[in-house]
């Protein structure tokens, strides 16, 4: 029987594929390796940064020196070559007065030299990655202070260590905090409505509980992985509302691009005209990025993000001598960036309209995710590949965009769910043991996309079968191996560890307290009506009315299962079973649950009119959500 817990070797198909890519693509251009090295200054002596509270290594910048090996057949070859380029780490000059600190975050922070002090852009996603990053900078160049904090767009690698780089007092003697139009609706959202389920995916997205190592974890195309440390979140003190918009911090210089809707809700791109360098945030980067992340986000357009990158070629692409983005490394000479920049435009475009084409003659976004090859020109591009999204996955998320999940067929409208399904599939195929020996046999043909497949209704159907689970681990596994794609690589090796293994929760947080303080009062009633246990609560009918200085009253109201709450007074509306009267603070601490409401009455910072258990009854209809379900089992 096949060992549960330890990982195997490449098998013949697989060692096979890998040596194709080898043949199939030019690694002997060095251009990314010379961008990616352009520049350096120097790295942290130290290499692993700690924090927690407790000293727990939070990042290790020595994880991936493994990397600089020759590909082993366990890992595609093109992968391998992304991983030793993103591992590179330190503090890198871009042009003269810009530097970026690389390899100490899944993200890129950006430092601009002002008069007096630096513009901090985009902040990593940890307090102690940032201040290691930014105790780097300062170790080289000075102790300058930071004149000046900017986040490019909503996602938590690009604000989260802002902590470790400025202070609150800091912003409230005005060091600014820019951040386009939006940021902080989507930034707290994101996080805070779907992020236990997103949190877990990113679990498997980003490999966060493997080994680093030839058959483990090698990176996730974008950077390495995430950091595990603290997660916060400053406000922004000033929006970036229109294109064209200037503005001056500390004698830098810039001219925002508003790109809403492209790789983030919110994002912009930034001009500096005194250094003719052109930051894109993230929405040119190298290689083919996600229109729907693998952890679960709104589907993006690449039809709008098409249009934004030819929109920043007209804009800026004479004045630019370099170009820049919040991952990866830079582009230099007007020529190259120009390339790049209408290259990455074509790439998502190609993508949009070919899939619309496709889907207008009939196909449904399996057969169009099989069918569609990216034009020569840009597969030549290595900038082009799919390390973190991909083809496949992309045109699917186009077609979900478009279309939805249903591809019109009656037979997909009313399917069984998984468990239910996979017991009849079982059934009719003779039963766990006869489909695992005809698994093993399509194993041995290396057909591993077939063997997970059918293999998954085994484990839906009997999730503790032994030699099922192993078989799958296996075949999960090898696919890891296969593929160029980091993000994937990383979903099919953790599916194996959780399979050998048990399950590995999530590793990493965040919403943190920073992030729900931010929630507006709206945002916190929604996160609660998000928690309800509908049928638990179908018969419930109760009605709460909050009264906060200085606002009007807000009413909470529980009926058929669902919590609507209504600012004022509305036309029908009942009298409330109980009125509570306290500061906003209080109320969203008894909202999130670090207050309790009958302690704040003791102590006079609460009024309570009406039944005094109402509350308290409300809170029992509330389910927690779970970071630990499970994905691979039911």
């Amino acid at each position: 029987m096949t060992d549960t817990s330890e990982s195997r070797a490449a098998e013949p198909s697989i060692v096979a594929g890998n040596a194709e890519v080898r043949k199939r693509y030019a690694f002997d251009d060095t251009q990314d390796f010379e961008d990616a090295q352009r520049g350096f200054v120097g790295t942290a002596e130290e290499t692993t940064v700690r924090g927690n509270g407790n000293g727990a290594g939070v990042w290790d910048l020595d994880a991936y020196g493994f990397l600089d090996g020759d590909c082993p057949d366990t890992a595609n070859p093109s992968l391998w070559r992304q991983g030793r380029l993103v591992a590179r780490h330190g503090l890198f000059e871009v042009v003269e007065g810009i530097y970026q600190v690389r390899g100490f975050d899944l993200s890129n922070m950006t430092i601009v030299e002002g008069d007096s002090g630096i513009l901090v852009i985009d902040p990593l996603i940890s307090a102690e990655t940032a201040a290691a990053a930014i105790a780097l900078y300062r170790r080289h160049r000075g102790d300058r202070p930071v004149s000046g904090v900017l986040y490019t767009h909503s996602h938590v690698d690009h604000f989260g260590g802002v902590r470790g780089v400025v202070r609150q007092e800091d912003i409230d003697s005005g060091v600014p905090v820019i951040a386009p139009e939006g940021f902080l609706e989507h930034a707290v959202s994101e996080n805070v409505y779907a992020g236990t389920a997103m949190g877990r995916r990113a679990a498997y997205m980003y490999g966060a509980a493997l080994p680093t190592g030839e058959r483990g974890q090698i990176g996730a195309g974008l950077g390495q992985s995430t950091s595990t440390g603290a997660v916060g979140l400053i406000p922004p003190t000033l929006d970036i509302t229109h294109t064209g918009q200037s503005e001056t911090v500390d004698g830098i210089r810039m001219v925002f691009h508003l790109t809403p809707g492209t790789e983030a809700p919110a994002e912009l791109n930034i001009h500096f005209p005194d250094h003719s360098a052109l930051c894109m945030a993230e929405n040119a980067t190298h290689n083919l990025h996600n229109l729907l992340t693998l952890r679960g986000a709104q589907v993006r357009n690449p039809h709008v993000w098409a249009h934004y990158l030819t929109e920043a070629i007209q804009l800026f692409a004479d004045g630019v001598d370099v170009a820049f983005a919040s991952h990866h490394w830079p582009t230099w000479g007007r020529e190259r960036v120009l390339a790049f920049l209408s290259e990455q435009r074509d790439l998502y475009a190609y993508l949009h309209d070919q899939t619309l084409r496709l889907l207008n003659q009939g196909l449904t976004s399996l057969e169009i995710a099989e069918t569609i090859q990216v034009p020569p020109a840009l597969e030549r591009a290595w900038h082009t590949h799919g390390y973190y999204g991909s083809v496949s996955h992309n045109t699917k998320a186009v077609y979900q965009h478009y279309l939805g999940w249903f591809d019109g067929n009656p037979a997909h409208l009313w399917e069984h769910p998984p468990v239910e399904a996979a017991t009849r599939y079982v059934e009719f195929m003779g039963g766990a043991d006869t489909i695992l020996r005809r698994a093993r046999d399509s194993y041995d043909a290396g057909d591993f996309r077939w063997v997970v497949q059918v293999v998954n209704h085994v484990l839906f159907a009997e999730p503790d079968h032994t030699e099922a689970r192993a078989l799958q681990a296996d075949a999960l596994e090898q696919l890891g191996y296969g593929s160029e794609n980091g993000t994937w690589r990383n979903f099919y090796l953790t599916g194996a560890l959780e399979l050998r293994k048990g399950p590995v929760g999530t590793p990493t947080v965040a919403a943190s307290p920073d992030l729900l303080s931010a929630l507006t009062l709206d945002q916190l009633f929604d996160s609660l009506a998000i928690r309800i246990d509908g049928p638990r609560s179908w018969h419930a009918d109760l009605a709460i009315r909050f009264r906060v200085p200085d606002a009007d009253p807000v009413t909470l109201r529980l009926r058929n299962g669902v919590l609507i709450h209504t600012t004022g007074t509305a036309p029908g509306e009942r009298a409330p079973d109980t009125e509570i009267a306290l500061t906003e603070a209080d109320l969203r601490a008894i909202l999130m649950g670090t207050a309790d409401l009958s302690d704040l009455a003791d102590q006079g910072r609460a009024e309570i009119s009406g039944d005094p258990g109402t509350f308290a009854e409300l809170l029992g209809y509330l389910t927690a959500p779970d970071p630990d379900f499970a994905i691979v089992t039911p």
